[in-house]
């Protein structure tokens, strides 16, 4: 019984430098492969922390103790369930929701404000420059109302058609669309 909880906490120590020094290339090779047993609570980090707490509980608990084999690896399996537990509420599941984007949906940019850089014809298309972020994006827009939108004009986004922003020019007094 000795020898399954010292390969549990080997393999699971192992796993750890693995995945610290060759996460990214190991994860780039596998590119999706294991996607199918992706279930929420079950990641890596989860099942890896499972894995090493029962070898090194059952190690501690076989030296430290006078109890037999079944009650060690009943407590062992009890421990490594509860501080995995731990590990996904405390440091996997916060670290899922703290990831960031820089990326939006163009359907997003409807109400926002921009400023047109090409000129927009009547019937035609022109560009848009609007602020996200830190920084400017630019897109490919037409006039909502069919007027002329020359270059500078600031305007509001109405719309987004086909992927192409429709903007309307923005009233400068009151701040709303004209």
């Amino acid at each position: 019984m000795e020898t399954l909880f010292w390969s549990c906490l080997a393999g699971g120590i192992l796993f750890a430098v693995v995945s610290v020094v060759l996460g990214d290339l190991v994860s780039h090779a596998l590119d999706g492969l294991l996607d199918f047993l992706s279930v929420d609570f079950l990641k890596p980090m989860v099942i890896a922390s499972a894995v090493t707490v029962f070898g090194g509980a059952g190690i501690l608990l076989t030296h430290y103790t006078s109890w037999g084999g079944v009650i060690v690896v009943l407590l062992s399996v009890v421990i490594a369930i509860l501080i995995s537990a731990l590990v996904y509420f405390f440091y996997v599941k916060p670290m899922d929701n703290s990831e960031n984007s820089t990326g939006y949906s163009i359907r997003e940019l409807s109400g926002r404000i921009g400023e047109v850089t090409i000129p927009i014809p009547e019937t035609g298309f022109g560009e848009v420059m609007i602020k996200l972020g830190a920084g400017n994006t630019v897109h490919i827009a037409s006039s909502f109302e069919r007027h002329l939108l020359s270059a500078g004009t600031r305007v509001v986004v109405v719309d987004v058609l086909d992927g192409v922003l429709r903007v309307t020019k923005l009233d400068e007094r009151r701040g709303d669309v004209v």
